[in-house]
């Protein structure tokens, strides 16, 4: 199985205060991986690296087994999607003139936009002004967004983060589905339930350190005792 997320020692430095310390990642690919920590612990700037929209400090970044640097970031970065923090969407258009928009600012495919659509379960809600779409609708436009040039990584931050429990299991029953396509997936949350409801493997960050990196049923064996659950494993 090829990797498609790999870091070493990796380091981000705020003044004297380390975000993120030394942090080692592999991530194979077609797998959900579950990025969890508290808030602050240091996800978002980890992930914010893997993308290039933060410089690290020190330490190296691979992705699909390329060591990434100025020259070569854009190139490997289109076989990345991406939602970091709220999707942006202009509310007076549709769900599909929307990703129209994206489609031709990156000379895709129109018949992406249908693929993609009908992935994301919205295409019975094309036509809809996005300014009447539910918060979880918009997730899922944004979700649409990111993969409208098939990745075959896609990295989320917290993508359920303010919806309710429907919409939540909703959006994290479509990583299966994506799994299924070959893509992986990397999200992060705080969340410890939606970790447990779909991960194949957790990554748990703990004041920008990382804690552990292993299966699900690796870390329950030896993180979790009799009758404890994820996440009173993970506040013990």
């Amino acid at each position: 199985m090829d990797t498609v997320v790999w870091t070493q020692d990796l380091t981000k430095r705020y003044g004297r205060t380390d975000r993120v310390r030394q942090l080692n990642l592999k991530v194979p690919e077609g797998v959900i991986y579950g990025f969890l920590g508290p808030n602050g612990a240091g996800k978002s700037t980890t992930l914010k690296m893997l993308l290039g929209l933060v410089r690290p400090t020190a330490g190296e970044i691979e992705l699909f087994g390329q060591n990434v640097n100025s020259a070569n970031r854009l190139q490997i970065l289109r076989q990345v999607g991406s939602l970091i923090e709220s999707p942006s969407y202009y509310g007076h258009l549709s769900g599909e003139e929307n990703l129209r928009i994206l489609q031709k600012m990156r000379q895709l495919p129109e018949r992406n936009v249908q693929e993609v659509l009908k992935i994301v379960r919205l295409d019975a809600h094309r036509d809809k002004k996005v300014s009447h779409y539910s918060l979880g609708m918009k997730q899922r436009l944004g979700l649409d967004g990111a993969l409208l040039a098939f990745p075959r990584l896609l990295i989320l931050d917290e993508p359920t983060s303010g919806l309710d429990p429907f919409s939540r299991d909703e959006l994290l029953d479509l990583f299966a589905e994506l799994k299924r396509r070959g893509v992986a997936v990397l999200f992060s949350t705080h969340i410890t339930s939606d970790i447990e409801k779909c991960a194949d493997d957790i990554l748990y960050i703990r004041d920008g350190k990382l804690v552990a990196n292993c299966s699900m049923d690796d870390f329950r064996k030896n993180c979790c005792g009799d009758g404890e659950s994820l996440e009173d494993a993970i506040l013990r």
